[in-house]
């Protein structure tokens, strides 16, 4: 669960957002789309693509620049299109739309399995967590979705519990976790919230030891505190792009305020200065800090 601090500075953020949202909603989009790439591309290394992130730019452009495994080349380009539905709106968390998602998601890879709930007699094991038995995930799903619609808690541990749950279930054959990943997504901005990314990189120290655990403990803290550390993120880079005259790296501003690369590194991965990453460089507002140097 997450701290008070934390939750108390996240809603400082979003009403922040929430103000510049009302006149800047092409801008909001725009950011988004532009963030589909890495979006597309760390959430397929999660589960294991060799493709990299220029790889996925390259496909999602519609040229590549070596040869590609079919079926990763249809994962980046249908996992774009998943994310450019939520991008234009997808409304209220249903198994209905549960189900659309994954149609797109697997369209021309498995189209047996594609848009559908495992059926009876169908398993699936992940190391060594076992998903639910089929003739149950329907039901399963439909309560962790009643559950989330009716839990008090703060957003972010709301959806960090659904996730590990849905998880858990592990309701489709194939592509669960990108289709997990996907509803935190539809969850934030069905909220007001920015879209973040579950970044491929810590993933053995962040992201899995989750769901190893989860099922026997119900501890989810991990995972709502990764959550959290990436809404941050999100929002400052929206936020910045958004108000920033100028917008700089990180160890530029670093150098310009006396402050030493590790320590801007450092206070940057805490969310404790207002930067954010583009394609894997920290960026921040060349302001920051102007009027006192160094200062989070």
């Amino acid at each position: 669960m997450l701290n008070a601090r934390t939750a108390s500075k996240i809603d400082a953020l979003l009403d922040q957002y929430a103000a510049l949202r009302e006149d800047n909603s092409g801008a909001i989009a725009e950011i988004a789309r532009a963030e589909v790439a890495e979006s597309v591309y760390n959430s397929n290394a999660i589960e294991n693509s060799t493709l990299t992130l220029e790889d996925t730019e390259n496909i999602l452009a519609g040229f590549t620049t070596r040869a590609h495994d079919l079926r990763e080349v249809f994962e980046a380009k249908n996992l774009a299109d998943v994310t450019e539905e939520l991008i234009r709106g997808v409304g209220k968390l249903d198994a209905n739309l549960i189900l659309r998602l994954h149609g797109i998601l697997l369209r021309g890879i498995n189209d047996d399995w594609a848009g559908r709930f495992r059926r009876r007699g169908e398993w699936v094991r992940v190391g060594a967590h076992m998903g639910a038995n089929s003739e149950y995930v329907d039901r399963l799903v439909d309560t962790a979705i009643a559950e989330y619609y009716e839990d008090t808690s703060f957003f972010v541990d709301r959806i960090a519990r659904f996730h590990a749950e849905f998880e858990t279930i592990h309701r489709f054959s194939d592509g669960n976790g990108r289709i997990g990943r996907v509803i935190i997504n539809q969850q934030l901005l069905e909220l007001g919230a920015p879209p973040i990314i579950i970044p491929n990189k810590g993933k053995e120290r962040h992201y899995y030891p989750v769901f190893r655990g989860y099922p026997v403990s119900g501890d989810f803290s991990a995972l709502s505190t990764l959550i959290a550390r990436q809404l941050i993120e999100s929002l400052h880079k929206r936020i910045t792009l958004m108000t920033a005259p100028k917008v700089i790296r990180l160890s530029e501003w670093a150098k310009a305020n006396g402050v030493s690369g590790s320590a801007a590194a450092n206070k940057a991965a805490r969310g404790t200065i207002p930067a954010f990453r583009q394609r894997g460089t920290w960026m921040i507002d060349a302001q920051y800090g102007s009027d006192n140097k160094g200062r989070g």
